[in-house]
């Protein structure tokens, strides 16, 4: 097994450390992000650092070769190691009910409904793929809707959340290897809504805006969705029924836009004091609802590593696609859009290790982000979020002063803002940022929470009313 050169920081005193700032990123993930990320700093004391991974299920030899099998740590005991190459990580969410497996257990039998079930052999309601990669220092986050239309061997062509009800961890790490062109996954991480709700509570519950009123029941399980619109302090149920809900005009991907405003809450409540504390629960949540073929040496390298990113070097994507809405097919499907995701996958997901040579010579060049982006053709959509008439008009007309023509007024956002947002829709920062520059306000964002028709979404904060003034 060939093992990468990995560098330990406790032995480089010499290097200067990164200051710590609010906005850094504690975990790839918002919603395993506090259970890793403490195992920082209790793993060598509450456990020997150890190569076997924390599987619950176990796999055949055929499906761990679907894994990358380079070691992604140094596994020596007594130091925190570094990860040194880039690794891809497949999270999956699942949701399994008692009627969906042929033996529930006893404690959910003859409740007289659908019962969650601590299992992991269900359908995927969230997968999401997440790269380390230490060559450029950023942490990129993919989120696949569950009802993307693929070939799934065995099944044939359905919806991938499919993959792992069928075929586990590994039918689902190989139908979306095929999906994106041969990209590798390294290793994979399972976790039940169960898990979800149980750490949200082990955390002291998660603060974020509700977008609009979510109301919806269904007694078959004993589902009851009842959230006002506005900043709301969830526990761990509130905030599955702020994950669960899928009744908009969005459907399914609304439901991967509230995943990416709930990871983005999550690392938030991550950085707070108060999680020091709560790391005995933290970590028995972890241990009894994830399944994993990481080990924990493993995950103290890439906390490790995620600890000390910069959140602007942070991107949550979305597979690109459209909705089946042409009648051509009679399920709901997210049909991919195939030269999207290769453009998507060579931008984010390719080794960006051989470009370093090529950035050094090009150093010295003095290019201005307006140099390479083309403004006629970028689509923008603006939001208001400050209730002033005039926020949008203003905004408009600056941009279409700047030679962004193809900007429009879109339905304002109920959330207020102090700092706008300019959403890279499509992970197209380079025109976000020419946008910023333009503007000469608003903080970038490498995120599909805006309009799913543009290229960049601009909510307008408060700060764009007071340049005005």
């Amino acid at each position: 097994m060939v093992r990468p050169k990995v560098h330990n920081w406790l032995a480089s005193s010499n290097k200067t450390a990164r200051p710590r700032r609010a906005n850094r990123i504690w975990f790839f993930l918002g919603l395993f992000s506090v259970g890793l990320t403490s195992a920082i700093a209790g793993a060598l004391l509450a456990v020997s650092l150890s190569s076997t991974p924390l599987l619950q299920s176990k796999l055949s030899p055929q499906e761990e070769a679907v894994f990358g099998q380079e070691d992604i740590s140094s596994g020596l005991s007594f130091r925190l190691p570094q990860v040194t190459r880039p690794v891809n990580i497949l999270v999956l969410g699942v949701k399994v009910l008692s009627s969906d497996v042929n033996n529930p257990p006893p404690e959910v039998q003859n409740l007289g409904y659908h019962a969650l079930v601590n299992s992991f052999e269900g359908l995927s309601d969230t997968m999401l793929l997440i790269r380390f990669d230490p060559a450029d220092q950023s942490l990129s986050v993919l989120s696949l809707p569950r009802d993307t239309r693929t070939y799934i061997e065995g099944l044939g062509t359905t919806k991938l959340n499919e993959a792992n009800a069928y075929g586990g961890a590994a039918l689902s790490a190989t139908s979306i290897q095929d999906l994106l062109g041969g990209v590798p996954i390294d290793r994979y991480v399972r976790i039940n809504v169960q898990g979800v709700e149980k750490l949200v509570d082990a955390l002291g519950g998660v603060t974020l805006f509700v977008p609009q009123d979510m109301k919806y029941t269904d007694e078959s399980q004993h589902l009851y969705i009842n959230l006002q619109e506005g900043e709301q302090h969830l526990d761990g149920d509130e905030a599955l029924q702020f994950l669960r809900f899928r009744y908009d005009a969005y459907g399914d991907i609304g439901r991967v836009q509230r995943q990416q405003v709930f990871m983005r809450a999550m690392v938030e409540q991550a950085l707070s004091p108060s999680t020091i504390t709560r790391i005995p629960q933290i970590l028995s949540v972890v241990q009894e609802n994830v399944d994993t073929n990481l080990s924990v040496e493993e995950l103290v390298a890439l906390t490790g590593f995620a600890s000390q990113i910069e959140r602007s070097d942070v991107q949550m994507l979305m597979l690109p696609g459209e909705f089946s809405g042409n009648g051509q097919y009679s399920a709901s499907y997210w049909l991919p859009n195939l030269s999207a995701i290769d453009d998507m996958v060579a931008q984010y997901f390719h080794d960006t290790s051989a470009d370093q040579a090529v950035l050094a010579d090009a150093s010295q060049v003095d290019v201005a982000i307006g140099d390479y982006v083309d403004p006629s053709y970028v689509r923008i959509a603006v939001q208001d979020s400050t209730g002033d008439a005039g926020a949008i008009a203003t905004l408009l007309n600056q941009l279409d002063l700047q030679g962004f023509h193809q900007s429009y007024s879109d339905d304002s956002i109920a959330e207020p803002l102090r700092t706008t947002r300019i959403i890279a829709q499509r992970g197209n920062r380079d025109e976000a940022e020419a946008i910023q520059q333009a503007l000469g306000i608003g903080e970038v964002l490498v995120e599909s929470t805006g309009n799913l028709d543009s290229d960049i979404t601009i909510q307008i904060g408060r700060d764009w009313l007071q340049q005005q003034q």
